[in-house]
């Protein structure tokens, strides 16, 4: 039981889903009885439908963009209900909050995996709570599930990892694994915005952020309220500096209802560009004159990057954040392919759907590209090192594979080799990029995994 293909996990995707996607009941690839609602946004501007039309002009079909039969472009999917977030915590947990054999204790920090050191046996976990340390002991197995920062951190701070960084932090060796060695993220560009010469077509927070619309989004999920982040569409395409012999998409298009600059103004929150840690001086030079305004924005997100990263320990305190080194874009295949994607968006720019709402792109000015020409592609490579942000998909820092592969932390049965009854489940396990979000593969991994333990104690 591993996973070893589409067709073997396919039906775990499927079984935490319960789909509400109109005009896709039918898909033999929708799962409609499980936990995890997920359902269209219910709120579009005129955007939407131009990407979509602009995407058919130049091949790229509409479709169900987690169906497997052909690239295209789609309506967002969410993890939704009735226009509110449906987190995975609704999903699982708080149905099931009075179970005898559950118990969730919040404001508790695990520090370390507690592990015999003779038998490299898991037997328990340390963790802290209102500046009091407990040792909890368990029957079976330790499972962490911390994430793709976290877990690779108290697998270290608990002796798994590699050598030479636990030696440094004083920390004894159990066992010498490349923990937190395979880091690999999805980044986005998000500085091609376009501006428009049609009003009230786009998103804009101060005029959205109504009272009449918080009234609306509340007791009926719907407005602007109801738009995860303005975004309304998602394509994938494969651009011309692809390798790849077969058709895989190397950029994921995700287009906004607008831009960053839609949440500006004397009153907006800023929330994106803050978010995406964006200085007030470069995006004031770049985007100022536009602020608040009518736009559209499509974000592309670089799926399969070359640049590896990797996480270590900053020293032995479990309290300490670890050392991240994301390592972006210094693989120059990658910025070539980000290069390439910005000219196709510029591309559906140009169509007629796009130009009926007067379609212009902005020419930012940042500081750092000043005297490259606009639109070379020396300008794009330093916009791109300028204004590139995470969307935190990070994966691999525990990364499954067979006992040949030097790069394993856990096998496919997602244990971790040479210590017993200790596994990893969450998207850190996952060996290398997928042409899609992490949250759907987290929630398999979660399906599989809970099989996988059911399996092995089926007879105590």
């Amino acid at each position: 039981m591993s996973f070893r293909s589409y067709k073997d996990v396919l039906k775990y995707y499927m079984r935490s889903e319960r789909a509400n996607l109109q005009g896709l009941e039918n898909s033999p690839y929708r799962g409609r009885k499980g936990q995890v609602y997920v359902e269209f946004v219910p709120t579009r501007t005129k955007l939407i439908n131009a990407f979509l039309e602009a995407g058919r002009i130049l091949g790229h079909p509409t479709v169900d963009y987690n169906a497997p039969e052909k690239l295209g472009f789609g309506y967002v999917q969410t993890t939704t209900r009735s226009g509110h977030r449906y987190s995975v915590a609704k999903a699982f947990l708080h149905n099931h909050k009075g179970r005898r054999n559950l118990h969730i204790l919040p404001s508790s920090i695990v520090t370390k995996v507690l592990i015999d050191p003779t038998s490299k046996t898991a037997h328990g976990i340390q963790y802290v709570r209102n500046h009091l340390k407990y040792d909890v002991r368990v029957r079976k197995e330790v499972i962490l599930s911390a994430g793709p920062i976290a877990s690779p951190q108290l697998l270290m701070m608990s002796g798994i990892g590699p050598k030479e960084n636990l030696n440094t932090v004083g920390i004894p060796v159990i066992n010498d694994l490349p923990v937190g060695r395979n880091l690999f993220d999805h980044i986005a560009f998000p500085g091609i915005i376009f501006k428009l010469n049609t009003t009230d077509v786009s998103f804009i927070e101060e005029k959205g952020a109504t009272l009449q619309n918080i009234l609306e989004w509340l007791q009926f999920g719907e407005g602007i309220l109801a738009s995860p982040g303005g975004v309304e569409g998602i394509g994938y395409i494969k651009t011309s500096v692809s390798d790849d012999p077969e058709e895989v998409p190397d950029i994921e298009l995700i287009s906004i209802g607008g831009s960053l600059v839609s949440d500006g103004g004397p009153h907006g929150s800023k929330a994106a560009r803050r978010g995406m840690m964006i200085s007030e001086n470069v995006f004031d030079k770049a985007f100022g004159v536009i602020d608040n305004t009518d736009t559209w924005s499509a974000f592309p997100m670089l799926l399969h990057p070359k640049s590896k990263g990797y996480l270590e320990l900053k020293d032995n305190n479990p309290f300490s954040y670890p050392k991240i080194y994301g390592n972006y874009l210094t693989d120059q295949k990658d910025v070539r392919t980000l290069i390439a994607a910005i000219r196709h968006v510029i591309t559906l720019s140009e169509t007629e759907p796009f130009q009926r709402l007067g379609a212009k792109l902005h020419r930012a000015d940042y500081p750092a590209c000043r005297g490259l020409v606009f639109d070379s592609d020396a300008y794009w490579e330093c916009a791109i090192r300028t204004l590139t942000a995470t969307l935190h998909h990070q994966i691999g820092t525990c990364r499954m594979g067979p006992v040949s592969d030097p790069a394993a932390v856990v096998d496919p049965e997602l244990r971790v080799y040479g210590v017993q009854n200790l596994r990893v489940v969450d998207t850190s396990i996952i060996p290398r990029t997928t042409s899609a979000h992490t949250n759907a593969p987290g929630i398999m991994i979660g399906e599989k995994a809970a099989d996988m333990i059911r399996s092995t104690w089926k007879n105590g």
